[in-house]
């Protein structure tokens, strides 16, 4: 086997079509998105017979806990190959060396199972204590007619997807300017701040824009110019993805929401899009989890509720990575995670 330290964004991007379970996390976009945030990117994989057979993209990031290596829905490879899953995470570990971190955090794009989980401790590998990305989701398949689509939605969804069609809502989507994105980020804001939870950063949503292109789409509900609902939408190989969302007070009494991703649906399939990821779900079924209600709303539609497997730390400091898991501890409480 052989480690390939620097892909060129051809040789990748080309690469990504022999890993279908792949998203916009393994991107060459979601690598510039960070580049322009002045961090460090790298595109590696390794090669068998002439073949790449692992791939991934690696970002460095500085947190006041300390400096850590990223690799969110990767490496992709074949996690029942033994010598390839100890070569890569024995690569993983130099580059987060070369790189003065105290752990690398990775986060399988693979279906959670108790094997790997194993194999991964016996690896000295440890579960991280938070999650990265989306781990538990909610995923529609598209492939099928759009009348499936309805047949398979809950009920009151199917409902709301048609009441929206009659309230003769305005449903829009573009590849964002800059100003549109800075109005989205202002509206989330004031949802955030309704709902509890963090936002991206204004500079993040931007850097996206410009990274992805066409490929983000953004999506607004209006009705009589009074604006009501806004989302993100990625797409990216076989998948798009419900990335982000927001809404504004005057929302509440419409099915703009439903109509919206319906709407982003049946776009993702005109492309012809394999399959529609909701972004994250509650990972319990208890009705006062945080994200119940968006759990509810998302799960309406149809799709199959999916487990990734957790994030995994490789411990590079031990004495440092004592900090990070004391800090991470606290704020999974404090976040109800």
């Amino acid at each position: 086997m052989e480690f390939v330290e620097s892909l060129n964004k051809s040789e990748y991007a080309d690469s990504l079509a022999n890993f279908p379970e792949a998203n916009f996390l393994q991107s060459v976009e979601w690598g510039e998105l960070h580049q322009q945030l002045d961090m460090a990117v790298m595109r590696s994989g390794v090669r068998r017979d002439g073949q790449l057979v692992a791939l991934w993209t690696a970002v460095v990031k500085d947190a006041k806990r300390g400096r850590y290596l990223e690799v969110a829905g990767g490496p992709l490879m074949d996690y029942s190959d033994d010598e390839l899953l100890k070569f890569v995470l024995d690569q993983l570990k130099k580059a987060g060396q070369q790189h003065d971190c105290v752990f690398v955090r990775f986060r399988p794009q693979v279906d959670e199972s108790s094997e790997l989980l194993d194999r991964l401790s016996k690896l000295k590998v440890r579960r991280s204590q938070m999650h990265l990305q989306a781990e538990h989701t909610n995923i529609i398949d598209i492939t099928v007619d759009e009348d499936k689509l309805l047949e398979n939605m809950r009920r009151q969804t199917r409902y709301e997807v048609r009441r929206a069609a009659k309230r003769q809502l305005t449903i829009s989507s573009s590849a964002p300017t800059v100003a549109e994105i800075d109005k989205f980020y202002d509206v989330q804001m004031e949802t955030a701040r309704r709902h509890g939870f963090v936002q991206s950063s204004r500079q993040f949503l931007e850097a996206m824009a410009d990274s992805f292109g066409d490929n983000l789409r953004l999506y607004k509900v209006t009705q009589d110019d009074q604006l009501l609902n806004m989302a993100l939408v990625v797409y990216s190989g076989q998948e798009a993805d419900y990335y982000e969302a927001a809404s504004t007070p005057e929302a509440r009494s419409q099915p703009g929401a439903y109509g919206l991703l319906w709407q982003a649906m049946r776009d993702a399939k005109q492309k012809g899009i394999r399959r529609f990821n909701l972004w994250g779900i509650a990972y319990t079924n208890d009705p006062k989890h945080r994200y119940a209600g968006v759990t509810t709303f998302k799960r309406g539609f149809g799709g199959q509720d999916v487990v990734y497997m957790p994030a995994h730390d490789l411990v590079l400091k031990p004495s440092h990575y004592v900090k990070n898991w004391v800090v991470e501890t606290v704020r999974k409480r404090k976040r109800g995670l």
